[in-house]
């Protein structure tokens, strides 16, 4: 008989994958705005010879919000990068081990740290309502440094349940 895991991995490993899943449906549609906006800046400057002084502005703080905040999704789905050359001729076990040793003493130092930068930066640029200075539009942008430590505690979290994961499947040889 197959060995299942306690229920209290169940519902952690289901919370947590359900916290990214969501927070990766919530975070594509700012692709849609992003989008809106560069196309009235194309047709703007090529149509009618009218650039915006905010598109740019606009595209890179939404694309990077978007980069940013959608990293937990891609890490529920498998989607950051691995050696598949030799990884997916491993048994699950190995496979396992790897992942386990490597989100204990890479990803979650990692991260960590990550995050105790990127939040000292978002905390002080809120402090000081920080403006860009890059354009005469000068919007507000602590709103968006904010995404680099909301995206670092996203990523904590998805890599708590790809630990349990992997710590289940070294244990049984199987994924969950």
């Amino acid at each position: 008989m197959e060995q299942q895991p306690p229920d209290a991995l169940r519902k952690l490993i289901g919370v947590l994958d359900t916290l990214s899943e969501w927070s990766g449906r919530i975070v594509a549609w700012i692709i849609v705005p992003m989008v809106l906006g560069l196309t009235w800046e194309v047709v703007a400057r090529y149509g009618f010879d009218a650039p915006t002084f905010w598109a740019y502005d606009m595209s890179y703080m939404m694309y990077g919000g978007h980069f940013m905040l959608g990293a937990a999704y891609t890490l529920l789905r498998k989607g950051h990068i691995r050696t598949d050359f030799f990884y997916g001729a491993w048994p699950v076990r190995r496979q396992a081990m790897v992942d386990s040793i490597s989100y204990l003493f890479l990803f979650f130092p990692g991260m960590f740290f990550f995050f105790l930068a990127s939040w000292d930066a978002a905390y002080h640029s809120w402090i000081i309502r920080e403006t860009s200075e890059a354009s005469a539009w000068r919007p507000i942008i602590y709103p968006f440094k904010m995404a680099m430590p909301v995206s670092a505690v996203l990523l904590i979290l998805q890599g708590i349940s790809e630990f349990a994961k992997s710590v289940w499947a070294v244990k049984t040889g199987r994924w969950l």
